[in-house]
């Protein structure tokens, strides 16, 4: 069995390597970097806007937090420059590397005295000027893990044993770990992520749905045992029903939204920053975009990330190899599902989860992950088929 796996592999290989001899270097898409490009800067001029009352309380500088997040900014895109140049066949020889690496982040997130609590969560490790978020850079390395894997199983995806149960083990490793800080929105993504992937990859339908019912008791059993869990669920279903407690989050994010109307209330003069509405500049401030810009704005926003996974569909469609097609498919799915999960729990439609808006909300982090994926996508799509 072995054996016949390595020619296989092998085979594969070798169709691969003739294949990348019939693409050509190409300019970077022009589309994708304008799409991502407009929801950098947009995030920018939001993060000031919807940071400024808060920065003023607590440093006294309305800029404080928009300062930050161009500093990150600025790593992000030399980050996303090297990982645009690499030869990303690098990465597929160093993707069980990078998972270990992030599976022992995620292990050290849980230390006392090594991860840094904040508001009863445990996510980031560091000094609390200089931390980040070993949760953030795991969705990047399993990405990179599952495109290798995938692009070495070939047929054998279509097996539930062989093919797509291995394959799952990482997913929901990394998914356990980060449940445990807790982060239910995060965990939430690497399984979405993954099962777009699967679903890229040829994997049958019903085992997509076999595994994920299997996962449904284990769910429930963790929602009903956590306080925590459950009241976010119980707020998504009814948030008025407690808006001054569970439902708050929910009930301020429509608010702002309903304010907003058409063409908004006019950029900066959102209400709603002013301490009405939670998480203003991270998890929620596309309620403040939605506010100050109205309708129209938010479309604006939607239909940019609705530009970045096309063209990154595209990109991925003309890959050079296996690897690249998945990798750009993988890097796409992170970015496209954590934004619409976003708007979905800011506009009462998904539970509440503590994802940010990718590109928007303020988080280095985060930040660095999406550029470095965009960067990864435009790599791939360096290359295109000789006519």
């Amino acid at each position: 069995m072995r054996s016949a796996a390595r020619l296989e592999r092998g085979a594969y290989d070798e169709r691969e390597r003739a294949s990348r001899r019939a693409f050509v270097a190409t300019p970077p898409d022009t589309f994708l970097f304008a799409a991502v490009a407009a929801l950098v800067g947009i995030g920018l001029v939001m993060i000031f806007s919807a940071s400024s009352a808060t920065a003023y309380a607590e440093h006294h500088d309305v800029a404080f937090y928009v300062k930050r997040q161009f500093m990150w900014l600025v790593v992000g895109l030399i980050c996303a420059y090297g990982a645009y140049r690499i030869e990303y066949q690098k990465l597929r020889r160093a993707a069980p590397y990078l998972l270990a690496g992030i599976v022992l982040a995620l292990l050290a997130v849980l230390v006392p005295h090594v991860g840094i609590d904040v508001n009863g969560a445990r996510r980031w490790i560091g000094a609390s000027s200089l931390s980040f978020q070993p949760s953030e850079f795991a969705k990047l390395a399993l990405v990179i893990y599952l495109s290798a894997m995938l692009a070495s199983r070939g047929e054998r995806i279509t097996s539930l044993t062989s093919g797509l149960v291995p394959l799952c083990v990482p997913v929901f490793l990394c998914a356990l770990l980060v449940l445990k800080e807790p982060d239910m929105g995060t965990a939430s993504l690497y399984v979405m992520v993954a099962f777009a992937m699967f679903f890229a990859a040829g994997a049958r339908i019903p085992h997509l749905l076999a595994i994920f019912l299997s996962t449904v008791p284990l769910a429930a059993i963790s929602i009903v045992a956590s306080p925590y869990k459950r009241a976010r669920i119980f707020a998504f279903l009814d948030p008025w029903k407690d808006p001054q407690n569970t439902g708050f989050h929910i009930v301020q994010s429509l608010l702002a939204l309903g304010s907003g109307g058409l063409f908004g209330v006019g950029l900066g003069a959102s209400r709603a920053k002013y301490f009405y509405l939670p998480e203003q500049y991270t998890d929620f401030i596309f309620s403040v975009l939605g506010e100050e810009l109205g309708l129209v704005g938010a479309v604006v926003v939607i239909v940019l990330f609705v530009v970045l996974a096309y063209r990154a569909v595209r990109i991925a469609m003309a890959a050079p190899d296996r690897f690249g097609f998945f990798l750009a498919v993988g890097c796409a799915s992170l970015i496209v599902i954590q934004a619409f999960i976003n708007i979905g729990v800011v506009s009462s439609s998904w539970p509440v989860t503590g994802v940010p808006l990718p590109f928007i909300s303020f988080g280095g982090s985060s930040l660095i992950v999406n550029l470095v994926s965009v960067a990864l996508i435009l790599n791939v799509g360096r290359h295109r088929k000789v006519a």
